[in-house]
């Protein structure tokens, strides 16, 4: 029974590895649509949120079905609860990424923000491919030392998420109507893209540790 147990949870955790790559690649490509902009990476970006709910959906069915045959305890209790809210984390990081990506399409061929808005959202998606990239390690390895990090880094997307306010209401700003509408929820969209990729590394750090850490550097320093 453990065997078929471990071999069910294997292919669980295969399906995880595929949905963290395809929402990296999915935040990569809806920012690359964003600072071009590149209609048919929006368009990418947008068709290929189906497979990622799709994914969601094998990983809920799979996670219910181990609760309901295998009756888990412990560990492995822990472990089957946390996957089923990763995947829904994950499933909204590609959502926002979509949003995003719509966003570029309604404003194309006109670009949703004004020219001194592009250095700032340059910063925030670099800011989000490396976080990206972590997920996918973090997810892969159970690295909770990569978990701590991209907890402890989000202070830095929530700096520039407030400098695009800052930028809004300066002098600088040449912007129109609906580019100031579009800057506040395009800013808003990647900053919580970042709040959903600090949550997926609490997550992990739970499912390895039993420990539910915070943003604080301080009670993560006894984490293994």
């Amino acid at each position: 029974m453990r065997v078929i147990f471990n071999e069910e949870m294997r292919q669980v955790a295969d399906d995880m590895d595929r949905i963290a790559g395809a929402v990296s690649q999915a935040i990569k490509t809806s920012g690359k649509a964003l600072l071009e902009p590149n209609l048919d990476a929006a368009q990418e970006v947008i068709d290929g949120d189906q497979a990622i709910d799709q994914l969601e959906g094998s990983i809920i069915d799979q996670c219910v079905r181990l609760l309901a045959k295998q009756n888990p305890v412990a560990t492995d209790l822990r472990v089957i609860v946390s996957t089923l809210r990763l995947a829904a984390t994950f499933e909204r990081m590609g959502d926002l990424s979509r949003h995003i990506a719509e966003a570029v399409r309604r404003a194309y061929p006109d670009p949703p923000l004004p020219p001194e808005a592009h250095d700032l959202f340059g910063r925030m998606q670099d800011f989000l491919n490396q976080m990206s990239d972590r997920l996918v390690a973090m997810l892969s390895d159970r690295d909770t030392k990569v978990a701590e990090q991209i907890i402890i880094d989000d202070d830095q997307l929530d700096q520039l998420h407030q400098q695009t306010f800052d930028l809004a209401l300066s002098d600088e700003w040449t912007g129109s109507k609906q580019q100031m509408i579009d800057l506040v929820l395009l800013a808003r969209f990647m900053e919580r893209i970042g709040d959903h990729g600090v949550s997926a590394a609490r997550r992990v750090v739970y499912i390895v540790s039993g420990f539910d850490p915070t943003k604080d550097p301080k009670d993560l320093e006894d984490i293994d």
